[in-house]
């Protein structure tokens, strides 16, 4: 057992760090929508079909691969259907932008989400999001093998403006393919529950740092020799200092896909959709887990310290959103608008991750020993 003062640090940087992500997510979701308003209806769709695939299974006692297949191409239609028909927000709505109002909406439906059953909502929108990871995969490294762009970049910018050294930032910026403590919570939050049985947690944790690591890799060429398609001086524009780099990392893969769905005869407009559809897609399913996440802290904190109103469900759901959203809208980043607080202290995510990381390690090493 670990002490009471190290267990109440451990939640409180499990905490801080779900409240980053869950806040910067919701920022890039709603930057997605705004940016790429055909992505709109494709997204909530994805909702209702995601139940009626769970009511098939649970409810029917049907299988797994067809119901989930049946919904990915459902979602697929529906992707085409909503570049015919993007949603567009008013320049302003209640004094907020558009960006702000959607912040508000993700917030409202993580809410509503994260305290729904795990096998209702979450668990069947990832079957269907693990056959958007598969399609997506195919699409990015086909397309870039039968477009076989030119890409033309330094193997090492040592130096663009107004960027931070290379060390430590290197460390702490590659954190999910080395050690990722983000990835311990999930893992033992959400995975672990859904295991069929306790020995398929070293094959579905290993292919899916595999699959993780084909993402990664797809993704450095989605925004190198992806845009590199788009125009000949594409590295001057996109990668011209750290601003422009660090401030369109989403844009910039969604318009890199696109231009490898467009080798394979996939309109760019069409595309575009469909990359956005699929970034959306994993962070929203991350916002649902990061809010049950931050509830479960809540209640916990609760339990330690003989607080019982907070291991109620609402409450500590209540104040896991109410963090986030006063962190979202209380401040605003440089370069940004309402609702993007979270922006202002993204740049310690990726020392909270490794904190988190190394404090899991310590934490399951000594409960090996014991």
């Amino acid at each position: 057992m670990v002490s009471k003062r190290t267990r109440t640090l451990f939640m409180i940087v499990i905490f801080l760090l779900l409240l980053m992500v869950n806040a910067v997510f919701a920022i890039v979701i709603a930057g997605l929508f705004v940016k790429f308003p055909g992505s709109v209806i494709p997204i909530w769709f994805e909702i209702p079909v995601a139940m009626l695939v769970d009511w098939i299974i649970y409810r029917r006692s049907g299988k797994l691969l067809w119901p989930s297949i049946g919904a990915l191409i459902a979602l697929y239609v529906m992707v085409w259907f909503g570049n015919k028909m993007p949603i567009v927000l008013p320049e302003s709505f209640a004094g907020l932008p558009p960006a702000g109002v959607w912040v508000l909406v993700l917030f409202i439906y993580a809410f509503a989400a994260s305290r729904l059953p795990v096998w209702l909502l979450l668990q069947p929108r990832d079957f269907i999001n693990s056959h958007q990871l598969i399609v997506g995969l195919g699409v990015l490294y086909v397309g870039l093998l039968v477009g076989n762009p030119t890409m033309a970049a330094p193997v090492l910018n040592e130096a663009p403006a107004g960027a931070p050294p290379i060390f430590p930032i290197l460390f702490i910026t590659i954190a999910c393919g080395a050690i990722s403590g983000f990835h311990g919570l999930v893992s033992s939050g959400t995975s672990s529950k859904q295991l069929d049985k306790e020995t398929d947690a070293r094959s579905v944790g290993y292919l899916g740092a595999v699959g993780e690591g084909a993402l990664a890799l797809g993704s450095i060429l989605v925004v190198t020799a992806g845009l590199a398609a788009t125009q000949a001086d594409w590295f001057a524009n996109f990668y011209k200092d750290w601003a422009s780099a660090s401030g369109g990392a989403a844009g910039f893969f969604v318009n890199g896909l696109a231009h490898m769905a467009e080798n394979l005869g996939v309109p760019v407009a069409v595309g575009q959709v469909f990359a956005a559809v699929i970034v959306v897609s994993f962070a929203a399913t991350t916002m649902d887990t990061g809010v049950r996440l931050q509830r479960y802290i809540v209640g916990e904190l609760g339990e330690h310290y003989g607080l019982p109103a907070l291991k109620q469900p609402t409450l500590a759901t209540t104040l896991a959103v109410g963090s986030c959203l006063l962190l979202a809208f209380g401040a605003h980043a440089p370069s940004g608008g309402v609702g993007t607080g979270g922006l202002v202290i993204w740049p310690l995510f990726g020392t909270t991750n490794q904190l988190l990381a190394a404090l899991s390690l310590i934490v399951t090493a000594r409960l090996t020993r014991t």
